[in-house]
């Protein structure tokens, strides 16, 4: 008899990530998880006690990673600043489909995915007023057009993220052309 293989918890959590953007919070469950994950269903309880702990982990580990990378720019120069966002969030494209379904984990029975879903609510806060800051200083410094109602920057500069890359330019390279994109605009 074969030794049961494991799996760490970096795959459990790399899993989970893909599942969910698959098939959505609905469709994801463990024995989903764990039809994808070399070793036993009761492995998964090693590292976490329900699919709310597992999918509020996954949603704070990439959120984090976001974070982490955001808070590490120099803001001396907004233009350079917003840039470097662009990679980050070019990067991490799909956190944006990951935290959609944030507001469907139930966390009265999970005090661990209840801290988890706070962590993600205040990190989500501190990258939008970093977003904010830089956008704003940006149009003071007339970096920007003035004429363009600051909302809609941000969305168009979010839109970008999901700009599909049908080259398949290398990521650092593909959001340079986006940030290009979005600050020259198309007209020559």
């Amino acid at each position: 008899m074969g030794r049961k293989q494991s799996f760490t918890e970096t795959e459990l959590l790399d899993t989970t990530k893909k599942l969910v953007l698959e098939h959505g919070y609905d469709g994801f469950h463990l024995k989903l998880l764990s039809q994808h994950l070399s070793g036993a269903r009761s492995t998964i309880y090693q590292y976490y006690s329900n699919k709310e702990e597992i999918v509020a982990a996954c949603m704070k580990r990439s959120i984090s990673t976001v974070l982490e990378n955001s808070l590490a720019i120099d803001e001396t120069d907004p233009m350079d600043a917003l840039e470097q966002l662009l990679l980050i969030y070019a990067e991490e494209s799909t956190l944006h489909q990951l935290l959609g379904d944030a507001s469907k984990i139930n966390t009265t029975n999970s005090s661990a995915a209840a801290r988890d879903i706070e962590f993600i609510e205040k990190a989500h806060m501190t990258l939008k007023i970093q977003l904010s800051r830089l956008f704003e200083r940006a149009q003071q410094d007339q970096a920007l057009r003035q004429d363009i109602p600051l909302p809609v920057l941000v969305g168009v500069f979010f839109n970008l993220i999901n700009t599909p890359n049908m080259m398949n330019i290398p990521t650092p390279d593909w959001g340079k052309l986006l940030f290009q994109m979005w600050v020259g605009g198309a007209k020559s």
